[in-house]
């Protein structure tokens, strides 16, 4: 494909997109400024429709956050010396870097860093939908209410005596069916999805420091 074409998609993404997702261009971090890039990268994804890559994005932007609140939680807020560096991250790194999903939003929840409904959300909807489907490539739980058949025919273009034949597929585990609905799925929840997280982040910052003050 000729440079010329992506370039022309590319301007008309940007048009049509940027008057929305504009915003998400416009914050200032106070406690996890190493998310201001990434949230760039994303806004840009969404910006040009590139909501699976968005979506594993943001999955990695949640699991960091929800990390970072741990660290900065037992680590302070406040700036430290760079000579205490080593000494003041280190066990908490230790401590909460290697958790998983499940248990950061378990502990966050435990010191108030996340809300009841916060927690429900993201148990049930991130973590099972989002990224297991995305981020571990498990589309299970994503297609497991669409209709389990669907009916195609085959038929000879040669022969048209032979009429059509009408076959059933169960398009939960057919590859290219697996992949339009994901598609699909992906158009429908990278805005809110990444919407929900961002604003995840102010808060969080909010609660540590009321909590850190």
């Amino acid at each position: 494909m000729e440079k010329a074409v992506f370039e022309k998609a590319f301007i008309e993404k940007l048009n049509k997109n940027y008057p929305d997702l504009g915003k998400y261009f416009e914050f200032e971090l106070k406690v996890f400024c190493e998310f201001n890039t990434l949230i760039f990268e994303i806004n840009k994804c969404l910006i040009l429709e590139l909501n699976r890559a968005s979506i594993t994005l943001t999955n990695h932007l949640l699991e960091r956050l929800l990390k970072l609140a741990l660290i900065n939680h037992e680590a302070g807020i406040e700036p430290i010396p760079i000579e205490q560096w080593n000494d003041t991250y280190k066990r908490p790194n230790e401590k909460y870097g290697g958790m998983n999903l499940g248990q950061t939003i378990g502990v966050c929840k435990k010191l108030g860093l996340i809300m009841d409904e916060e927690k429900k959300l993201l148990d049930k909807t991130v973590r099972n939908l989002l990224r297991n489907g995305f981020s571990h490539a498990d589309s299970s739980e994503i297609l497991k209410d669409i209709p389990d058949n669907t009916k195609m025919y085959m038929g000879s273009f040669t022969n048209p005596k032979e009429g059509l034949e009408e076959v059933s597929v169960d398009q939960k585990i057919i590859p290219t069916f697996q992949a339009l609905q994901m598609e699909e799925f992906a158009k429908a929840y990278a805005k809110p999805y990444f919407d929900f997280v961002f604003k995840l982040i102010f808060k969080i910052e909010e609660r540590l420091i009321e909590k850190l003050k």
